[in-house]
């Protein structure tokens, strides 16, 4: 998916939700639309419009932690 690339046309509220989930292996379809509205690009899907997460999306979400303050 790389959302390295994707990162600068997320809107916040997405940013935070991907950290606030930093495991997520799956995005949820809701989601996944989201990301694919924000970034003018479409993500591969599966049947159920979810979008799997990749190692490298993973390990990039988790270098993001510090730029969120925390609740």
């Amino acid at each position: 998916m790389n959302l390295k690339d994707r990162w600068g046309r997320l809107d916040p509220a997405t940013q935070k939700w991907l950290i606030d989930n930093p495991g997520c292996q799956i995005l949820p379809r809701t989601i996944t639309a989201v990301i694919s509205k924000e970034s003018g690009e479409s993500l591969p899907t599966g049947q159920h419009g979810e979008a799997a997460v990749s190692r490298e999306d993973q390990d990039f979400i988790r270098s993001k932690l510090n730029d969120f303050p925390k609740a």
